[in-house]
């Protein structure tokens, strides 16, 4: 089976904790891993959590504030040693290019040219991912400096019902036609479409939304999706100061959760104002707006995305991430 899950690699904000490291987040999808926001210690977090640079294909920065990008000479610089092969896809504010050439080249080594750049702009843009098991988009947020969130989608399948093709004759190598023509000719002489043999399999996706205020990016980015990620830097009570300096209390993230139907929250990036003895207290805002399944992470937690949604008469089974 696929394997589809958040490892945290960090989930303070500005400055680190003894509990808590900068931020970090690699989120695996069959096969491909996409490293978000490597704060310092992102290149140490991945060694206690059983992670590589070969792990990674796609580097996600969302702005260019040292908790969100120092980390990012540790993690090019790993690539080149240890030889990664594969292309490495880095995403990242064009507005903030100046500060990516600064971190690519912030110390000497021998350079790999498997990192290609990928900056992005504008309000929203789609990013090329080739023949990766999802398309991603980043839309921009409001901060003080440019910045943006990213969603990860899988296109809608069909998950097709083995009794339905029994009882229509299709068998063998029909089973293949019906999928890739949509009907078939059984022996028999019947015609028989897919429609009447699947149910449609909803495509998953995430949602990755760090330093912002409340804004139709977040709205965007957050629409529908199995897992959000988000920050949840203040508790309500400082919410003149989540304002202030662009961020989101666990209270917005959790309206936000309820307004777009989100499955799973996963709430991180805690200001170091908040000793440990705290941390229930941001469960207890977020789940005043969202009644769904609430993750306040931990370093080195590691999160599935939920089980798929069914649909249609596939509705009590559990097909899992295929």
């Amino acid at each position: 089976m696929s394997v589809r899950d958040l490892t945290v690699l960090g989930s303070a904000s500005a400055v680190p904790t003894r509990t808590r490291n900068h931020n970090g987040y690699l989120l695996r999808w069959d096969g491909q891993g996409v490293l978000f926001d490597p704060g310092e210690g992102t290149q140490r977090q991945m060694t206690h959590a059983g992670l590589s640079a070969n792990d990674v294909n796609w580097i996600c920065v969302t702005h260019f504030h040292g908790d969100h990008c120092l980390g990012v000479p540790g993690i090019v610089q790993r690539i080149a040693r240890d030889g990664v092969a594969h292309p490495v896809d880095a995403a990242f504010p064009a507005s903030g290019r100046l500060y990516w050439e600064r971190l690519r080249n912030a110390a000497v080594f021998r350079d790999t040219d498997v990192v290609r750049e990928r900056p992005v702009s504008g309000e929203r843009m789609a990013l090329d991912t080739g023949d990766a098991p999802f398309s991603l988009v980043a839309r921009r947020l409001s901060h003080p400096v440019e910045a943006y969130g990213y969603r990860l989608e899988e296109p809608d399948g069909v998950t097709m019902l083995p009794d339905e093709l029994a009882a229509r004759g299709v068998r063998g190598p029909l089973i293949r036609r019906l999928q890739e023509d949509g009907r078939v000719t059984t022996p028999d002489g019947r015609t028989v479409t897919l429609a009447e043999c699947s149910v449609t399999r909803p495509g998953q996706k995430a949602a990755f939304v760090m330093d912002t205020r409340l804004c139709d990016g977040v709205r965007e980015l957050a629409d529908g999706v199995d897992m959000l990620v988000i920050e949840s830097t203040f508790l309500h009570e400082d919410a003149g100061l989540a304002a202030e300096y662009g961020h989101l209390t666990a209270a917005q993230a959790g309206e936000v959760a309820a307004e777009a139907g989100v499955r799973r929250l996963v709430l991180t990036h805690f200001s170091e104002r908040y000793p440990a003895a705290d941390e229930h207290r941001f469960l207890a805002e977020a789940s005043a707006a969202f009644g769904g399944d609430i993750t306040l992470v931990h370093d080195l937690d590691r999160i599935p995305l939920p089980p798929r949604r069914l649909t249609g008469r596939d509705a009590g089974q559990d097909p899992g991430h295929g």
